[in-house]
């Protein structure tokens, strides 16, 4: 996991430095190894919409903190288990579940939140809008053979 590890700082750093957007890549930055995809329409042009999300470790209790896409939901954020198409759920979405009351690093600024899955046509109308912004996340879904979880991080 030192791989993950590693692009995880780095995000989180450009995420600090830059009060909550990390910059889209360009081609000579993703040849130099930057993991940051190039601009992807329905995305804003300054950068990637990310939150930094803060879980405990359901097994480890260790914190940890995961950048995330998020979708905007009302007030609050929705975020989606893809773990990259695996037939896995992501260990972020693992840890909420089991420990659902966190922070999110939003902007400058933490929000403490309260993680919730979602379901039926709640999760249906989120995860479709989700799709139209980011067409992969559907192939995720497929790959995967799961149902990817929509997670709703509502603020406290």
């Amino acid at each position: 996991m030192p791989a993950l590890e590693d692009w995880n700082a780095r995000i989180r750093a450009e995420f600090r430095e830059n009060a909550g957007y990390v910059p889209w890549s360009s081609p000579a930055d993703l040849a130099a190894g930057r993991p940051i995809p190039p601009h992807m329409p329905g995305f804003p042009e300054n950068g990637m919409p990310l939150l930094l999300v803060h879980h405990i470790g359901a097994k480890t209790g260790k914190t940890r903190i995961s950048p995330l896409f998020y979708l905007p939901v009302g007030d609050h954020w929705a975020v989606f288990g893809t773990h990259g198409g695996s037939p896995r759920d992501p260990a972020w979405y693992r840890n909420l579940m089991a420990n659902p009351r966190t922070v999110v690093e939003a902007g400058a600024g933490e929000i403490p939140v309260e993680a919730r899955l979602t379901a039926g046509a709640e999760r249906a109308g989120i995860w479709a809008e989700q799709i139209a912004r980011v067409p992969i996340f559907a192939e995720f879904e497929a790959v995967s053979g799961r149902q990817i979880p929509v997670v709703l991080l509502e603020r406290r």
